[in-house]
């Protein structure tokens, strides 16, 4: 989305950086840290700016703090990461922005102290699953956690504390972001480079699909998967022998190859798990 050439100046990594230092802060002196980082208009009202971004960094979760920040950095470096990779950190930055200051605006209009990770929890993780609709974490397919994450937040913003109201709000006003970016990529002329980077997104998507396929042994998956494959095959392309295809390779040639469809029709065709036939026991004769 919007991606161009050395764009990408890996903001992930202040973040991921700002998680740990405030949690050694946390860590030191709970009560201090809340009164100092914590959300709260009259405090910003006075001066204490820093406050409509400090309280994003802190634990949410209903578990010790340190299981918290563990969490907070898988997600960040296995979500974030990836978005800002396909997405360019501009947008990825103006996208936290608006999550973080909305959930604020909402919180000061409602007088509601705020404290937790709300933009990694809830924001992150809905762009992520439209990015990445056939991504599965285990045996969960990340939209099942997706809208499992907006039912619990639904949920407490109706039944529960303001804070979930204002952090509901962040992720509806992140997402339309989102979907407003996506948009004028879909309707617009994109360049060769932005071509590319949605190929490569999908062919991401789909070698975690095959291998999904493969190691489950799924007939119709593998199927599906062949017959996609080959409606985007280019013809003309020199493809590599069997034993060159390796689509996770850190040099990504693979997922950037014209070829790359015919190789995965390929793969799964040789590699498609064989089912034990029925044993055909001699019938004994009379």
């Amino acid at each position: 989305m919007f991606r161009s050439r050395g764009e990408n100046l890996r903001s992930i990594y202040i973040l991921l950086f700002l998680n740990i230092a405030f949690f050694l802060l946390q860590h030191q002196d709970p009560e201090k840290f809340t009164r100092l980082f914590a959300f709260d208009r009259h405090a910003v009202a006075v001066g204490e700016i820093w406050r409509v971004f400090t309280y994003q960094f802190a634990g949410l979760l209903p578990m010790p703090p340190v299981v918290t920040l563990f969490f907070n950095l898988v997600l960040l470096t296995l979500m974030g990461a990836n978005v800002e990779e396909e997405w360019g950190t501009f947008h990825f930055v103006n996208f936290y922005l608006v999550s973080t200051l909305t959930t604020a605006a909402v919180a000061a209009s409602t007088n509601t102290p705020l404290l937790g990770s709300f933009f990694i929890n809830f924001t992150l993780l809905f762009v992520y699953a439209a990015l990445n609709r056939e991504q599965r974490f285990y045996l969960i397919r990340v939209t099942v956690l997706a809208w499992l994450a907006f039912a619990a937040l639904l949920a407490g913003a109706i039944f529960g504390s303001r804070a979930n109201l204002a952090a509901l709000a962040g992720a509806m006003v992140g997402f339309a972001y989102y979907l407003v970016q996506r948009v004028e990529v879909e309707y617009s002329d994109p360049t060769e480079e932005q071509k590319g980077v949605n190929t490569t997104t999908r062919n991401l998507a789909r070698v975690a699909a095959v291998k999904k396929a493969l190691s489950t042994g799924s007939d119709s998956d593998i199927d599906r998967l062949i017959g996609i494959a080959e409606r985007e095959i280019v013809q003309g392309v020199n493809i590599c022998p069997p034993v060159d295809y390796k689509p996770e390779h850190s040099d990504r040639y693979c997922i950037h190859c014209e070829g790359f469809a015919e190789c995965t029709a390929r793969h799964l065709r040789l590699n498609r798990p064989k089912h034990a036939e029925p044993r055909i026991e001699p019938v004994p004769e009379v």
